[in-house]
């Protein structure tokens, strides 16, 4: 198909995600290599979001494709009570890589599913059965999951999910906890806490959180955040979860970013980067005594597509690239550069609000004025953003355009030509929102 027809098809029978699909204005894809995305017509473009934060060996890699291959010859289903040998041999690896006794796991299609087990999971533990979660939060689109997100994409879907307790972020989207890490640390907590209070933490079963925010902001937790959470919630028997479906995997320069803080979780789920989205797999992670409650009892849980060998196939070859190529290291050594060329880039833009990154997981953010007020209130729009999207387009960039954020997160493997290429768009980019700015 030329673009036109693969675009008219697509919008006249199917839907397409948070859309309104008449609106709609899709890029054409027939191939993808590296970091690249082209169309039928061979126009390229670079994929500075890694799709969905998630191609993190990049397109095509050609050993994750023969084994996915191999797998298809071999056995492309076997239902979820039976065992077979790429599970078993995945099963082993993620307990190796794993940090701390998080040695067992179940196996769905993707991050709002092992999210939803995890509720399951947490709840028949425990015994509880409230949740908390944290406004600037993202954990899927499913029932109970989109009723622990906390962004505007959680209102259209309510009501939902009984039980769910949510409280602000370290950093929330217009108010402070504090101007050190030390004082949003301790002030934040000691907020929860009285939350905690109020809500009965005997009725508690679990907090999750993204261990690093994604689509919210990609927003690092404060330094002591992460330990100062996990005592606090140890304190009243509530479990951690840490969302890592978008953060995991090298994301952030290291494995899974909960290690940046020095904390294991209770449970960790994951999906996205783990098969580089090659194949749809989701995974929930259980520590040693979790895991050991449901030896004797029975886990409420099941799944048609569970330990799939085909999604479990990729997984274990994706994993192998990871290691063999030194990704992780790579996101964290790329990371350096990415933020070079953002402070390159707020030093040259008024329309810089600000920037961070952790590996090759950023964001550039705009503000309105001079004097720092945000181009986009919260879940707001400015036409200025539209035509930032279009430019891109057309100069050959993809990326998420998230309020007043512009999205970074290539795949690990991008280079430093690439890397100044992409920016070189991004920088002609921001003088368009530069004549917007005011002051």
């Amino acid at each position: 198909m030329d673009s036109k027809e693969m675009i008219e098809l697509c919008q006249k029978h199917s839907l397409f995600s948070w859309s309104a699909t008449g609106k709609v204005d899709p890029m054409p894809i027939a191939r993808a290599e590296g970091v690249y995305l082209y169309s039928p017509e061979g126009k390229r473009w670079i994929d500075f979001n890694s799709q969905l934060m998630s191609v993190n060996i990049g397109h095509g890699h050609p050993h994750v494709i023969e084994a996915i291959k191999a797998q298809a010859e071999s056995l492309c289903f076997a239902g979820p009570s039976m065992a077979t040998e790429v599970r078993a041999r995945l099963s082993k690896r993620l307990a190796e890589l794993v940090p701390g006794d998080i040695n067992t796991f179940f196996y769905t299609l993707g991050g709002a599913e092992a999210n939803e087990n995890a509720i399951k999971a947490a709840r028949l533990f425990t015994g509880r059965h409230k949740i908390m979660a944290r406004y600037r939060s993202y954990h899927g689109a499913t029932h109970g999951v989109m009723s622990l997100t906390g962004d505007p994409r959680r209102l259209p879907n309510e009501p939902g999910m009984a039980g769910i307790v949510r409280v602000m972020d370290p950093r929330p989207y217009d108010y402070s906890f504090g101007s050190t890490d030390a004082e949003i640390v301790a002030n934040n907590l000691a907020y929860i806490e009285e939350t905690i209070q109020y809500e009965g933490a005997s009725s508690i079963a679990a907090m999750f959180i993204e261990t690093v925010t994604g689509t919210n902001g990609i927003l690092p937790p404060p330094e002591g955040y992460l330990a100062g959470l996990k005592k606090l919630l140890e304190k009243y028997g509530i479990l951690l979860v840490c969302d890592e479906v978008m953060c995991g995997w090298g994301r952030t320069g290291k494995l899974f970013a909960f290690e940046h803080g020095g904390i294991v979780p209770d449970i960790v789920t994951m999906a996205k980067g783990l098969t580089s989205s090659y194949m749809p797999l989701g995974v929930m992670g259980l520590s040693d005594r979790i895991a050991n409650h449901f030896r004797d009892n029975v886990f409420w849980g099941g799944l048609t597509y569970n330990a799939h060998p085909m999604c479990l196939a990729a997984a274990m070859a994706v994993i192998d690239v990871l290691e063999s190529e030194k990704l992780v290291e790579r996101s964290a050594a790329m990371g350096l550069i990415m933020r070079e060329h953002m402070v390159r880039l707020a030093a040259k833009h008024k329309c810089v609000r600000e920037h961070r990154n952790i590996g090759l997981f950023g964001i550039i953010e705009l503000q309105k004025n001079t004097k720092g007020e945000r181009l986009v209130p919260y879940a707001g729009a400015h036409p200025v953003m539209a035509k930032l999207g279009k430019f891109f387009k057309e100069e050959g960039l993809f990326t998420v355009l998230q309020w007043g954020g512009v999205m970074c997160n290539p795949p690990l493997t991008i280079s430093e030509t690439q890397m100044a290429d992409a920016f070189e768009i991004i920088d002609r980019g921001l003088s368009i929102v530069d004549e917007v700015v005011e002051g």
